[in-house]
């Protein structure tokens, strides 16, 4: 069955048109932009719930809207797993009744079955079938949505800000859910996101939409470390995301590598051998040192070549590393790691910089503690191999 979606749509809304363009067959795509861009105005769009659209919309080799042919299918007949911010689940249902909700409605529409029983065991929701909704957490809503969406047997899954409101450590889970739920039933899927760091972790292509038109796309590492959309991306904080595969684990840490001969010492609790990790490091987290450090109690000292400096839009308190040099414009240093050039970027303030003679081309080293490494889950073809069959 092909993955290929097209979208050509124009669409009036209050204050702008939406409209964008554009074909791709990337079984994850992550959709960014600031809150009233269009994004969601965008998913409801292509789910059939809202009218005004101009122009088509093909999925999977059908047909869904073509304004010129008359052709409009109404929601019921697209194939499309929708999942709110709000998981808007059936209230006075059980998980078991809400997940079979979905099912019913797929026997009414062409193409493939997910079993039940699969998709319980996948989002881990054995034990609560007959649990009603209203008693679940956060958490557990959204992945019986996603269940619900799942087994609609979907040619698309549309995801609205799915990790919205989570804290940390539910943030990780439901990642880890979402990207298993890619793995196993590899449904092509739509991200919606305001967050850069999700959109990395969640998708293989970015699409980024400001007021309504489509700004910039592409692989989303290379996107939000671009000067064009670094900017919009940074928000209050830049995250770099490393993605990387532990090689050694025990105890409270493990070592994972980036790739050959460049390794990350990480928080390594439920870590094992081989798994494909994303590690998240926030850039004012990144000590740059010009010359090689000894003697320190962080783990992690990664050689690197700096590309440029720029400013960004986020405010500063400062260089950690000398709390006398507090505000300032910050700047992002722009980095490149390894022999794959994997860009990293650190915060520091224009004195800093000026100070330490930060200027493209200049050999440094990037310094971060253990701690300040978050460790998420990753799909394997976001991880290069280990060498000569390490475990």
């Amino acid at each position: 069955m092909s993955r290929t979606r097209e979208i050509d749509l124009t669409l009036p809304l209050d204050r702008f048109t939406l409209e964008v363009a554009w074909s791709s067959d990337e079984p994850a795509i992550g959709l960014f932009g600031p809150s009233g861009a269009g994004k969601t105005s965008l998913l409801e769009t292509l789910a059939g719930l809202r009218n005004g659209a101009d122009g088509t919309i093909r999925v999977a080799g059908r047909t869904w809207l073509d304004t010129a042919r008359g052709l409009r299918l109404p929601p019921e007949l697209r194939g499309v797993g929708y999942v709110p911010q709000d998981a808007r689940l059936f209230p006075h249902w059980t998980v078991r009744g809400n997940l079979e909700a979905g099912a019913r409605r797929a026997a009414r529409l062409p193409g493939r079955r997910i079993a039940l029983e699969r998709v319980v065991e996948v989002l881990e929701l054995g034990g609560r079938d007959n649990d009603p909704v209203a008693s679940l957490s956060g958490g557990e809503r959204q992945r019986v949505a996603l269940g619900r969406a799942l087994l609609s047997g979907p040619d698309i899954l549309l995801l609205d800000e799915p990790l919205a409101g989570a804290d940390a450590a539910l943030r990780r889970r439901l990642i880890g859910h979402l990207l298993r739920a890619q793995e196993e039933f590899a449904v092509p899927s739509l991200v919606v996101s305001h967050d850069a760091t999700e959109v990395r972790l969640l998708a293989r292509e970015a699409i980024v939409i400001e007021r309504g038109k489509v700004a910039a796309r592409g692989r989303p590492d290379d996107l939000f470390a671009g000067a064009s959309i670094g900017a919009l991306a940074w928000g209050e904080h830049y995250e770099n995301v490393l993605h990387a595969r532990v090689v050694t684990a025990g105890g409270a840490t493990a070592n994972a590598e980036i790739e050959p001969g460049l390794r990350l010492t990480v928080p390594g609790r439920g870590l094992v051998p081989g798994q494909p990790i994303a590690v998240v490091v926030r850039a004012e987290e990144i000590i740059v040192a010009v010359e090689s450090p000894h003697g320190l109690s962080a783990q992690n000292v990664l050689p690197a070549t700096i590309l440029e400096r720029r400013p960004t839009s986020a405010a500063t308190t400062g260089d950690p590393g000398d709390p006398g040099e507090r505000g300032g414009e910050s700047v992002a240093v722009v980095t490149a790691v390894g022999r794959d050039a994997t860009r990293v970027i650190a915060a520091l303030t224009a004195q800093a910089c000026d100070r330490l003679g930060l200027v493209p081309g200049r050999p440094v080293h990037l310094v971060m503690k253990t701690h300040s490494c978050r460790v998420y889950p990753a799909l394997p073809h976001n991880v290069a191999p280990l060498r000569g069959g390490e475990p």
